[in-house]
């Protein structure tokens, strides 16, 4: 079992910068790719930014090139997404995933995680 637990979310105005943080606790930080997420009231779960066990290797949706930065310390089982350039269309609950970093799955689908936090509110205003 892995536990997520976000922090970092709130309210900021366009154009400002928000960094979220997802500490893991349980079986081995670095053996998981982790993700971000996010999810608006009414709409699917979308894929924000991934991270290798490692973190040598990152991906990041269309939305999120260029804004948004993806990181993890696996010393402090730690993963955070500085977001800058924040749009009111930015507005979501942001999820922190993870899923073994050997499996085969779509890392840009939610379906593909076994373990999920709690969420953080993430409000952007115009």
């Amino acid at each position: 079992q892995v536990q997520l637990v976000e922090s970092g979310g709130g309210l900021v105005q366009a154009g400002g910068s928000l960094s979220l943080s997802c500490a893991a606790s349980g079986r081995s930080f670095s053996d998981h790719t982790m993700s971000w997420f996010r999810q608006a009231p009414g709409k699917e779960r979308d894929f924000v930014a991934g991270i290798a066990w490692s973190g040598g290797i990152t991906d990041y949706s269309d939305i999120a090139k260029g804004r948004f930065t993806i990181s993890r310390d696996n010393a402090k089982s730690t993963t955070y997404l500085q977001m800058n350039t924040l749009q009111p269309d930015d507005t979501a609950v942001y999820y922190c995933a993870a899923v073994w970093a050997t499996s085969r799955r779509d890392y840009r689908k939610w379906q593909s995680y076994d373990y999920w936090g709690q969420g953080t509110q993430v409000t952007v205003s115009s």
